[in-house]
């Protein structure tokens, strides 16, 4: 009746139905950019910035990844998934600070949400340790690179 996975016949919001789906090997990349100013950057040590909070990409890591794991408490309709995996890496190129999630499960649904709310979670606790040096931060774009398993493949180049 719809074209909207997440609406019953009715048109109300309901849960996907996975019962009969098959579990495979199911992964998802996503990518999220936050843009640094220059005052923020000279804070930059080595691979990391230093705050009074403490070090800003390593906590962006564990906040990211605690996040990608309790997505279903944080997105409605989202299905509780056991996380096998996921891997949060933070890199710079210029005053841009990239945040890449990495995620992985055997299970009957996709986990790309999973990895848009780790990348987005960690782009977010970038911005909250920096805010003191300035509110200048801007974060660009969040956006799933790729996925595997389930129906179909997805890559983003």
């Amino acid at each position: 009746m719809n074209d909207f996975s997440h609406l019953d016949a009715q048109g109300n919001p309901a849960m996907v139905d996975v019962g009969a789906k098959a579990i495979t090997h199911r992964t998802a990349r996503a990518r999220s950019v936050v843009t640094l100013n220059e005052e923020i950057m000279r804070h930059l040590t080595g691979t990391d910035i230093q705050t009074k909070k403490g070090p800003v990409f390593q906590t962006a890591i564990i906040a990211g990844t605690m996040a990608a794991k309790r997505t279903d408490e944080l997105i409605p309709l989202c299905h509780s998934l056991g996380l096998e995996n996921c891997r949060i890496v933070i890199t710079t190129e210029g005053h841009d600070a990239i945040v890449e999630c990495r995620v992985s499960t055997q299970g009957k649904t996709g986990v790309e949400m999973e990895a848009l709310v780790g990348a987005s979670v960690a782009a977010l606790t970038i911005y909250d340790m920096c805010k003191a040096f300035s509110h200048d931060i801007v974060i660009r774009e969040t956006k799933l690179l790729e996925k595997t398993g389930g129906k179909r493949d997805f890559r983003r180049d």
